[in-house]
């Protein structure tokens, strides 16, 4: 199995080159053309990004997000989600590399194979960073209206950090809440 995972990436790539010479497209030509558009792109979405990274940058050195942890935490604690998660499930919403950060600090306090490290683990997987990527892809296409996309998205992630709590629950045993 991990040699035919290893196999994946060169394969998919000799087969799209194997098809663009079958229908003798100008390969580098395109990928030229390719690269340019991924430029411009990162051009356009770098105040979004630059934006968000302050942002979190302020949160977390603000101690806001500790506050905001210790009053959602009356709650969370007694469905067995432990506080100590609860800043990097909020930060998860916003910001990819920021929770990896705080998942990071969690790993050094509590360890990876602590519950609240495979708890944590588990959730970054079953979660995304939903205003991060909302912002990101409407502002390149100019989305102005998102109806009920934040509304799902905020769902589906409620949905994996509950299933998330299970599944640790289920394959490693209750924290002893």
């Amino acid at each position: 199995m991990i040699f035919l995972s290893n196999l994946i990436v060169p394969l998919t790539f000799a087969g799209i080159l194997l098809f663009a010479f079958s229908k003798r497209q100008p390969v580098y030509d395109h990928f030229v053309v390719g690269a340019k558009d991924g430029f411009t792109t990162v051009i356009q979405i770098a105040p979004t990004i630059i934006g968000l990274m302050v942002a979190v940058g302020m949160l977390r050195a603000s101690g806001a997000l500790d506050l905001l942890s210790q009053v959602i935490a009356p709650i969370t604690e007694p469905m067995g989600y432990p506080s100590e998660a609860v800043p990097l499930t909020l930060m998860r919403l916003v910001s990819s590399s920021a929770s990896t950060g705080l998942l990071l600090d969690l790993f050094e306090r509590y360890g990876p194979d602590s519950y609240l490290g495979r708890l944590v683990s588990i959730m970054m997987s079953c979660t995304e960073t939903v205003f991060y990527t909302m912002s990101i892809y409407f502002m390149y296409v100019k989305v102005t209206k998102t109806r009920h996309t934040l509304t799902g998205a905020l769902l589906a992630n409620l949905v994996g950090v509950i299933a998330s709590l299970w599944l640790t629950n289920y394959l490693y045993g209750s924290s002893g809440l």
